[in-house]
């Protein structure tokens, strides 16, 4: 399922900034989105207005805009399409006196308004005519309870304000405390039922979810299988697949594409139990399984995931269907169901680079993954770089030497259904973690971790920020070496840079020296001056992305390994690479040429440059 992402506040100037700031206390989730140049220190900073709100309301963002309401209607015109599909668009006085919601007043800006006003002691100007005379909104109803026919809402309502009377077909706390006009002779009729009963212009039908699916199948089974049962199973009970709340199953089915399938088919995010509790509602079972108790622990994987998902106060309602592949049992909750307090969810484990450090140079998705974890393990120094951005989320810090711990600690507390971020500065896949998340994966430790949801999602890496801010060393072929010999023996290094040397790369050096690691470097040097120019140039690149970063050049014979420290990468470039000034002598570059200026000249060949 879709996740929403977090609240935008839009500041486009420091004025509204206190006023955003209460905002935030009252929605710890909510980014402030300031206009570069013009706002300080924003959480994500933007160039372009229009575009960039045109950005966030494709995304489905909430946006709270501190500016005037027709700077956020011309900004999103062009992107108005499906009022059905609005996120909340609200326009905020700068000091928080008016809420004016602008679109999506009933897909949640009315009651965020509302919020809003209420936090900071203003005013919500709420303009829909139902919100106003009845005191709800009745094409936005609460969780747990689902619409079924909102094309025919503006007919519905038409009727309503022109005086007509609603029969009540159900009961619903929502419908009963605000002021329709119910009346057991109304013209207008309201149902409020799990039976799949059709709608029209002078009938909403509300679905509560209270409905749990618990679903069991073979490992690989079709998806397609097993939501063609799901549909059959809901069309014999004459039930509404708006009212299913909960896909349950298995723990050992968290990884299982087939599950997960079924429960995006209905909206929803799978929930897993461990063996031991579905094996508690056996009691319940109607057709318990010796075989499946041998297979998995428990003695039935649907009905006993359907069960434990209602509660001891629900019931069975359809015992286990079997398709070809698939099992599958519905039960009924006495109230609507909330997934996130039913088991767990599969957990997931994203494995993130961050880059040098600074927000400029971190990913959109790191940031949204990051955003979205509920556990970060790091060492803490980088924990420390993301700032406020992790306020609020569960910090796991380990010390340097530490790796295998972190990405145990880790890989366990996704194993527990958590969202965890595992990060690293640079990119995570390049003398990082990842790795090592994959490799005790498959030692085979600990079984869960085979099931986890694992996303790795790369970062600026060391290298390319040093070619980048040193101007284009990496134009032709290059390598990476590291000259650690923690893990691998320097008898392999060595050959190594060899090797590299031998093939004229450009190379970057990681890991150059240690506080007790000395000799490398030395070594290296004296390789490659077997193999390039004396004056072939060389980059030290330390602290990349950091107040502190500090690039500059030096020819190979004058490399002193005595001056390197930790934090800094080395970067020799091949028998081709140049230096080069500007005509003002004011700046200087290296870059190692492809070919291309020379690539259609009278008299050069083509042959020898590939595009």
């Amino acid at each position: 399922m879709e996740m929403t992402p977090p609240m935008a506040i839009v500041l486009l100037s420091d004025s509204g900034r206190e006023t955003a700031e209460k905002l935030q206390e009252a929605y710890p989730e909510a980014l402030i989105h300031g206009l570069k140049g013009r706002v300080t220190e924003p959480d994500i900073a933007f160039p372009q207005t229009a575009a960039h709100l045109q950005e966030l309301f494709r995304s489905g963002a909430p946006i709270i805009g501190l500016c005037a309401s027709a700077i956020l209607i011309r900004c999103l015109a062009p992107a108005l399409k499906d009022k059905r599909r609005e996120p909340p668009v609200i326009a905020l006085a700068e000091d928080g006196a008016s809420a004016v919601p602008l679109l999506g007043g009933h897909h949640g800006a009315n009651r965020l308004a509302r919020e809003i006003a209420a936090h900071l002691k203003g005013h919500a100007a709420v303009t829909t005519a139902s919100d106003l005379r009845f005191n709800i909104a009745l094409d936005e109803p609460p969780a747990g309870l689902a619409l079924a026919n909102p094309e025919d809402m503006k007919t519905f309502t038409a009727r309503l304000l022109a005086g007509e009377h609603i029969f009540l077909n159900g009961v619903h706390e929502w419908l009963a405390e605000s002021d329709l006009p119910f009346a057991e002779d109304g013209t207008l009729t309201i149902d409020v039922t799990t039976k799949a009963v059709p709608g029209d212009k002078g009938r909403l039908v509300y679905h509560p979810k209270t409905l749990a699916i618990g679903a069991g199948c073979e490992r690989n089974a079709d998806a397609a299988e097993l939501i063609g049962l799901a549909k059959a199973s809901l069309a014999q009970q004459n039930l509404s697949p708006f009212s299913v709340g909960v896909v349950a199953s298995i723990d050992v089915k968290a990884d299982e594409a087939a599950v997960h399938a079924l429960a995006r088919h209905f909206g929803l995010a799978p929930r897993f139990f461990v063996a031991a509790t579905l094996e508690a509602e056996t009691p319940r079972l109607q057709t318990p399984s010796d075989i499946v108790f041998r297979e998995v622990g428990c003695h039935g994987v649907s009905e006993g995931a359907a069960l434990a998902s209602v509660g001891p106060d629900g019931a069975l309602i359809l015992a286990k269907q079997k398709s070809k592949r698939a099992t599958l049992a519905i039960a009924e909750a006495p109230a609507p169901l909330d997934p996130a307090h039913l088991g767990r969810m599969q957990g997931k484990l994203s494995v993130i680079g961050i880059g040098p450090g600074q927000d400029a140079w971190r990913t959109s998705e790191a940031s949204r993954l990051i955003d979205e974890a509920t556990d970060l393990v790091a060492y803490g120094l980088y924990l420390d770089l993301l700032g406020d951005s992790i306020a609020g989320k569960t910090r796991h810090d380990f010390g340097l030497g530490e790796e295998e711990l972190r990405v145990r600690a880790s890989l366990d507390l996704a194993a527990e259904g958590k969202n965890v971020a595992l990060i690293s500065s640079g990119d995570i896949g390049i003398y990082a973690m990842a790795t090592l998340v994959f490799e005790l994966i498959e030692r085979g430790d600990n079984p869960a971790w085979s099931r986890l949801d694992i996303e790795v999602t790369p970062g600026i890496s060391a290298l390319q920020a040093a070619a980048a801010r040193s101007g284009a060393p990496l134009g032709h072929d290059f390598c990476t070496i590291s000259l650690s010999d923690l893990l691998t023996p320097w008898e392999v290094i060595e050959r190594r840079i060899t090797a590299a040397a031998e093939g004229d790369f450009v190379i970057a050096f990681y890991n150059p020296v240690s506080m007790k690691r000395r000799t490398q470097l030395h070594a290296a040097k004296k390789i490659l001056l077997e193999h390039r120019p004396t004056d072939t140039p060389v980059i030290i690149a330390r602290n990349l992305g950091r107040e502190t970063e500090n690039v500059s050049f030096v020819d190979l014979q004058d490399l002193d390994p005595d001056q390197i420290d930790m934090l800094t990468l080395v970067m020799v470039g091949s028998s081709e690479s140049r230096r080069t000034v500007s005509q003002s002598g004011a700046k200087e570059w290296v870059y190692t040429p492809r070919g291309y200026a020379g690539k259609h000249l009278p008299g050069t060949s083509k042959t020898g440059t590939e595009k």
